[in-house]
């Protein structure tokens, strides 16, 4: 068995599922997810399609009492694996899993790997929504970062899946890109909206060690923290007046079309992944999937362990996470979940959270805290100071009881 899983299950509990594509047309300069670049080796995909037929049937029958509310498939790039593979999965989960009838079934696309037949062959299979990655609309920018797609064909990519159907589309933007500054940027983010997507991503370009990009980072001309705090400011601001309603750091969405999934991620909901490196959150365990598909489709064949880490979440470590992953969201915390779920004092939170307050970087909305966008250019700072506090009062409280 892949997953071994104790203690009781809650009936009719949600449950959101990830599978995890790794092939690519090409690798892009700044990307450190799990990928095989180059073409379809068809030897390869039936075995991945294999794979990921037993692991999810063998998986199913530890959730028997779970409702499937999402099903999301990234990557790499979903949309290069082709639409009649991204069906027999689907096809899978459906066999082996109990979905709600509104689930919200995602697909991650690239412009230049979609057409109008595959789209309507994933509508008619179940998809009801597609997260396409544009990043820029500049053509010698995609070209710098490897993508193999130009805006041209981004553009085509929406007017498709329009006409296939899809009424849920989000777009994938990335700021902070090489010589890219605070004009050029809101043009592209006007360039977006004209598009009319229901929902936008927002995302400032991280250069990771083991990309290309990382071994010319330092003459590659980025912009700096202040440019792209300016940046986020103003797509916040844009979007804002568009009617895209923030509800995460990096994600904006018309009313209704938030990401159902992604927020099964900061909210603590439970999630399982298929597929090599992907993470699940399941059962109270955290559990990660090796970072290699040979050895995945070895490990699933021949019944061996597949993990690469898994572990049970204490408590308390919950209870620092809802802090650190719930102020990623508009959401943000609330005393009455905090105290009833983990049974510590939000008293001391709450303080400094006025403080911030005082400074423009959080608010009070009703009984919930939350940060405002200047607060997310600072949440990582604001988390730490936030779960240094939390751990303190934990060990008063723990104190006192004694």
């Amino acid at each position: 068995m892949a997953f071994f899983l104790t203690g009781k299950r809650k009936e009719k509990k949600k449950l959101g599922i990830y599978v995890h594509i790794p092939f690519c047309k090409s690798k892009c300069e700044y990307c450190d997810f799990y990928s095989i670049g180059g073409g379809r080796d068809k030897r390869l995909t039936d075995d991945y399609l294999q794979t990921l037929a037993d692991h999810i049937k063998e998986t199913g029958a530890l959730a028997p009492d779970y409702r499937v509310d999402t099903v999301y498939f990234g990557g790499g790039t979903p949309s290069f694996f082709g639409a009649e593979n991204l069906e027999k999965i689907l096809d899978e989960i459906h066999r082996h899993f109990r979905l709600t009838s509104d689930a919200e079934i995602t697909a991650e696309a690239n412009p230049d790997s979609v057409t109008l037949s595959g789209l309507r062959r994933m509508l008619r299979a179940g998809f009801n929504r597609l997260s396409i990655g544009v990043q820029s609309d500049d053509d010698e920018m995609l070209k710098k970062l490897g993508r193999p797609h130009n805006f041209q064909q981004a553009k085509q990519a929406m007017e498709l899946a329009r006409k296939a159907g899809f009424a849920n589309i989000s777009l994938d933007l990335m700021y902070g890109l090489p010589n890219q500054t605070v004009s050029q940027w809101k043009e592209t983010v006007l360039n977006i909206i004209s598009l009319r997507p229901e929902h936008i991503s927002c995302y400032g370009l991280k250069v990771e060690e083991n990309t290309p990009l990382w071994s010319y980072k330092d003459c590659a001309n980025l912009p700096n923290d202040d440019a792209q705090a300016q940046m986020y400011l103003e797509a916040v601001k844009l979007l804002e007046e568009y009617g895209y309603e923030q509800y995460e750091i990096s994600n904006f969405a018309k009313k209704g079309f938030h990401s159902r999934h992604n927020m099964k991620y900061w909210t603590g909901e439970e999630y399982l992944g298929f597929g090599p490196n992907a993470a699940s959150d399941f059962g109270g365990r955290r559990f990660t999937i090796i970072r290699d598909l040979k050895r995945y489709i070895s490990g699933i064949a021949n019944e061996q362990a597949v993990l690469d880490e898994n572990e049970e979440i204490p408590m308390r470590e919950r209870a620092g996470e809802y802090i650190m992953l719930r102020l990623r969201t508009a959401q943000g915390i609330c005393r009455e979940e905090y105290e009833k779920q983990y049974l510590l004092p939000f008293r001391p939170l709450e303080e400094e959270l006025r403080h911030y307050a005082d400074n423009g970087l959080a608010k009070q909305v009703g009984k919930r805290w939350r940060l405002t966008p200047s607060g997310w250019l600072l949440s990582n700072q604001i988390i730490l100071q936030l779960l240094e506090i939390q751990s303190n009062a934990g060990t008063l409280s723990k104190k006192n009881k004694e």
